[in-house]
């Protein structure tokens, strides 16, 4: 049995795809004083079964996806209550995912990130990896970042992944818990 432990913290960064979050994730790992894990929904996905997930229709590919996530956000919540800080890394481009974490996370801190990057920066990105289809990243900015609030924002086209990491660590240093964050203001919105 794990005795009594202070809940972790959590980082979300929300930003659509090659926006940069792993980089931004690996950077803030490397650069806390204390441990921290990265989890990211490319992870969850990357444990299913992949010949069977290509094989169903288009309702049950929409079920799974949905059940993977949900138990995403309930994975990095118990992360946190048994005591760690996570690096949250994931694109909310579904209403519903928002729901889910804000009611799932009512006793977590989570310092909510918006990761920000320019559309041309983010084609030239897909481009490159060469695994993503091109044009996926801009057609998730609007619903990716349309609740409007963050605790912290940072742009991986306009500074280095560095000072991404700083500006993050920087408002935490600033902002300790326990504080009113963007989470409690988007919860009164419900």
């Amino acid at each position: 049995m794990v005795g009594a432990t202070a809940v972790g913290q959590v980082v979300l960064l929300n930003g659509v795809s090659s926006s940069g979050k792993s980089t931004l994730a690996r950077q803030l790992l490397a650069d806390f004083d204390t441990p921290w894990f990265h989890m990211g929904v490319d992870m969850f996905g990357a444990m299913r079964a992949e010949a069977q997930t290509h094989d169903l229709d288009e309702a049950g590919l929409t079920e799974v996806l949905r059940r993977t996530r949900a138990g995403f956000h309930r994975a990095v919540r118990g992360m946190a209550l048994a005591g760690n800080n996570i690096v949250m890394d994931y694109v909310l481009s579904e209403p519903w995912r928002l729901a889910d974490l804000l009611t799932v996370m009512e006793d977590v801190d989570v310092i909510f990130v918006g990761v920000h990057c320019d559309a041309a920066v983010l084609t030239d990105r897909e481009v490159a990896r060469g695994d993503r289809v091109v044009g996926t990243a801009v057609a998730q900015i609007e619903p990716t970042h349309n609740h409007g609030l963050y605790d912290v924002e940072v742009d991986t086209s306009a500074g280095d992944i560095r000072s991404c990491a700083a500006r993050i660590r920087e408002y935490l240093a600033e902002q300790p818990a326990p504080t009113v964050r963007a989470f409690h203001a988007l919860r009164r919105r419900r």
